[in-house]
């Protein structure tokens, strides 16, 4: 069994995109592609640094197919397993360790990373005895560490099962100069199979930034990745986006950070270094409605940038306070009008069923997203996930049993006014009168530059009108 082989795996679920703080499924939402498996690429190079042989799968591409994942397991016969396990589906997720636990015994270490494991590491090693290790922070130094064979006793932010005991180790604290990591391994994946929806064209996740100041009700950025954003540098950043483009032939990019823009010097530094290099790429990224400025934008938009995200979240701005949002309408009107004024694409983010949600706010969010009219829209319905001051409140105030059957589909619990089914009746209204109106289908149609946008297109109009 010394082989030397790890086994980093998504695994087969429905669930697609597995960055820590978002868990989101693909098939229930609208405009979401589905995302290469970056952070178990992290983990293969540094797997790499110490002498192993890493090999990376993605499951979620063949559903809950756990036949195909055991006979490959098999056929490897890896010394470490780990798998990346969501919170929504923790328990199939899990199902992976459990099979090469009954498979290799005690020839084989099972770890188990994602956000869960940094707020109930232990609780859930205690009832499900064939995980070896839980990683329950920033993990890449932690695996390094584990690789170079460090007693689990001497590394920080692990838990780990010696014999009957389950031992959780102190915190690690964050890594700051995120420059050290290697570049992801990409050439363990198949890039193909990870595409810009309207395109047709591979896109790569590159991991600009880390941390988030703002600590939103809902949202796990801050309690994974701590208050400080922690920035890579410009040149490390363009190192990577070069070795994409020459040796993957990669030229569209997801710049994922908690905070894009927080730092205005930073990134037009880091949109120059990509003017000056000359290299033609489209990127993606976020931005705080709060945090745009004339000369960034244009910057942005000289460097390849054709979209931004903003969490708007809702159209009310009680709704806004409540959820510790700090921005305004006003704030999120004008820089709509900003990046529209540089032809810069908008993906606004809207979520229903926080504990203050009522008719009429969520009818004032789609009053609110009509006013705006973004490219692309995302309604979700609240998910109480672990380690979001959400998950607290519903513990606090008695909101009903947690669900996670389809996270950011079907709410995970009710409101102070509105029953679950009362939530996903309103989701299902708001997507429909949003995205099935006739100016709205008039405007998308006239942006199609091709049949494969046009394909894509297709596709979600008619998951719109078979899920709502």
């Amino acid at each position: 069994m010394k082989n030397k082989k790890i086994y980093l795996i998504y695994p087969p679920s429905p669930v697609m995109n597995r960055e820590d703080r978002c868990q989101q499924p693909t098939d229930d939402l609208i405009v979401i592609p589905p995302l290469p498996p970056t952070d178990l690429l992290y983990l293969a190079s540094i797997a790499r640094q110490k002498g192993f042989e890493p090999i990376v799968r993605d499951y979620s591409f063949f559903g809950e197919d756990f036949e195909k994942f055991e006979a490959d397991l098999v056929a490897m016969q890896p010394e470490y397993i780990l798998v990346n396990a969501a919170t929504p589906t923790l328990e199939n997720d899990l199902r992976a360790l459990n099979i090469a636990k009954d498979l290799f015994g005690d020839s084989i270490v099972t770890i188990a990373k994602g956000a869960h494991f940094s707020f109930l590491a232990k609780e859930t090693m205690q009832t499900h005895d064939f995980i070896d290790i839980a990683l329950c922070s920033e993990c890449e130094l932690t695996f390094g560490e584990i690789l170079n064979g460090l007693h689990l006793s001497e590394i920080n932010g692990i838990c780990y099962r010696d014999d009957v005991e389950i031992i959780e180790t102190q915190k690690r604290p964050f890594n700051d100069n995120l420059d050290l990591l290697p570049y992801p391994a990409r050439d363990l994946i198949d890039n193909s199979l990870y595409i810009r929806p309207d395109n047709g064209q591979k896109q790569a996740v590159i991991k600009v930034s880390r941390g988030c100041p703002y600590h939103c009700f809902f949202c796990l950025a801050t309690p994974l990745n701590g208050r400080v954003v922690r920035k890579r540098s410009p040149e490390n950043i363009i190192g990577e986006i070069k070795e994409c483009v020459e040796k993957y032939d990669i030229k569209n990019f997801i710049f994922w950070s908690d905070i894009f823009n927080l730092d205005k010097d930073w990134v037009r530094e880091l949109c120059l270094k990509i003017i000056e290099s000359k290299l033609k790429i489209t990127f993606s990224t976020n931005t705080r409605a709060d945090s745009a400025d004339i000369e960034t934008i244009k910057l942005m938009k000289k460097a390849g940038c054709r979209l931004v995200s903003i969490g708007i979240e809702s159209g009310s701005q009680y709704m806004l306070d409540k959820m510790g949002k700090k921005i305004t309408l006003n704030q999120v009107k004008k820089t709509v009008k900003s990046f529209k004024k540089y032809g810069i694409q908008i993906y606004a983010y809207y979520v229903i069923g926080l504990p203050w949600e009522t008719r009429e706010t969520v009818e004032q969010t789609l009053d609110f997203a009509k006013s705006l009219n973004t490219e692309y829209v995302s309604f979700y319905t609240a998910a109480a996930l672990v380690g979001t001051r959400f998950y607290d409140y519903v513990e606090n105030n008695s909101l009903g049993e947690l669900n996670y059957d389809k996270p950011y589909y079907y709410p995970s619990v009710r409101t102070h006014s509105l029953s679950m089914q009362d939530i996903f009746e309103l989701h299902k209204q708001l997507v429909r009168r949003y995205y099935l109106r006739p100016s709205y289908i008039f405007k998308m149609l006239l942006s199609i530059r091709s049949f494969v946008q046009f394909k894509n297109y297709f596709k979600a109009g008619l998951r719109i009108l078979k899920r709502h």
